[in-house]
């Protein structure tokens, strides 16, 4: 999708969704992993599974790699979480991890509906751990202290794409 490309990741409630729609609205070239590539499957063979688990919250490595070698854009932004980034990571030209404290977290994920990832208590609960762990965050990236507002979080990612 773009001469450049670049994933911006990130624990949840750490932000990716409001910097998609921020790159949007500057018009920019953004991307929702979460809501147009993922779906649920085995991160190693990328076979379709059912139900919902986690660790099986994968994007599709073909649609990725298909919108990489397009360059029609200056630049792409792919933002969300996937458990095989391992996949893909190669193909960006940046990566950009969103980085919050535990009560900007705990915030964050308190205010969401019970019918959104990490509403529920349990969900928050493994949330908590994975951010505690960052077992599952690429272990490369820049990170983007993601407690500034959002127009500032995105200032900070453009300018290191500069």
């Amino acid at each position: 999708m773009g001469v450049r490309n670049y994933l911006i990741e990130g624990v949840s409630g750490t932000g990716k969704t409001s910097v998609c729609n921020e790159l949007r609205r500057r018009g920019y070239h953004s991307i929702n992993g979460d809501r147009e590539f993922a779906y649920q499957g085995d991160p190693e063979t990328g076979a379709a599974l059912d139900g919902f688990a986690h660790e099986h919250h994968i994007w599709d490595v073909g649609r990725v790699r298909a919108l990489v070698a397009n360059r029609s854009h200056p630049a792409s932004f792919f933002c969300g979480g996937s458990r095989n980034f391992d996949r893909f990571i190669d193909l960006f030209d940046g990566v950009f991890i969103l980085e919050v404290d535990p009560d900007t977290l705990n915030r964050r994920l308190a205010a969401r509906p019970a019918n959104e990832w990490g509403g529920r208590p349990s969900e928050r609960d493994f949330i908590a751990r994975l951010y505690a762990t960052k077992e599952d965050l690429p272990k490369i990236g820049v990170v983007i202290d993601a407690t500034a507002p959002i127009a500032r979080i995105v200032d900070e990612i453009l300018r290191q794409c500069a």
